[in-house]
């Protein structure tokens, strides 16, 4: 390797590393959690108050939504493959957790509006 390929190997560091930080300062702590069953909004939690929540979805499965500590987390389903239960905690706007056997969607939504998910046309 010469000297112009480490140079271009730490140029490309340099802009991944900045691209990560400035990717992570964007995110907003959420502050409400919607429930959807169906595409309706079965209810809504405020993510700073902790609470457990079954959830009945389509067909008669069930999930089982805790908030704790400003996080949400599907901890229980009763579809065959439990993938929402695989999945992370979510505590930011936007992020969603999806059980797709009983159609439900886990949301979390911040209150405060943000100008950078706006659509250009």
């Amino acid at each position: 390797m010469k000297r112009n390929d480490f140079i271009l190997i730490g140029i490309i560091l340099v802009i991944a590393v900045a691209a990560l930080l400035f990717r992570n300062a964007l995110k907003q702590n959420g502050d409400m959690v919607i429930v959807y069953v169906d595409g309706k909004v079965y209810q809504e939690l405020p993510l700073n108050q902790n609470t457990s929540l079954e959830i009945n979805g389509i067909g008669g499965g069930t999930n089982l939504l805790i908030i704790e500590d400003g996080h949400a987390d599907m901890v229980d389903a009763s579809c065959p493959d439990k993938l929402c239960v695989d999945q992370k905690q979510i505590q930011y706007n936007g992020e969603a957790l999806i059980c797709l056997p009983n159609k439900v969607v886990v949301k979390i939504k911040s209150s405060m509006e943000s100008d950078i998910d706006a659509v250009a046309n």
